[in-house]
């Protein structure tokens, strides 16, 4: 026996709307080329700005940063960036140590933030090709 025509037709829109939810998941937003992130040393309140290609890794003070991927929302959705970092911290005389892996967003950077006792990390944006050097505005180069 088959359901009355206004139960099949009721569940229809649902359906619609699931399917349209699923399959724009993935699609909302665009590969980008490079990273940019806003550093902040707590110790110095500097503050720098630092652009890094996508596969590439930078050194922040004793953090060393790979951006993996960064992906931006297209212009007529809301904004938003996100990127895949790896970050850990060198020291001398001391072995390599993650601190941080997986996603942070721009627009909720306490989402998903590192949490380090010097330093801060926040993805600002992703672009389609770098605007300057690795490493731009009031740089720590400190080893």
């Amino acid at each position: 026996m088959r359901p009355p025509a206004s139960l099949h037709r009721s569940n229809m829109p649902l359906a619609i709307v699931v399917a349209l939810v699923f399959s724009g998941a993935s699609a909302w937003a665009e590969p980008q080329a490079v990273a940019v992130l806003r550093g902040l040393d707590k110790v110095t309140a500097r503050t720098s700005t630092i652009e890094v290609p996508v596969g590439e890794s930078v050194r922040f003070g004793s953090l060393q940063i790979a951006v993996r991927h960064c992906d931006k929302a297209p212009p007529e959705e809301p904004p938003e960036a996100a990127a895949f970092l790896q970050i850990a911290e060198i020291k001398r005389g001391e072995p390599t140590e993650a601190v941080f892996s997986g996603w942070m967003f721009a627009s909720s950077p306490a989402l998903s933030a590192l949490e380090h006792p010097v330093y801060d990390v926040i993805v600002v944006d992703c672009l389609a090709s770098a605007t300057a050097p690795a490493q731009s505005s009031a740089g720590d180069d400190r080893q």
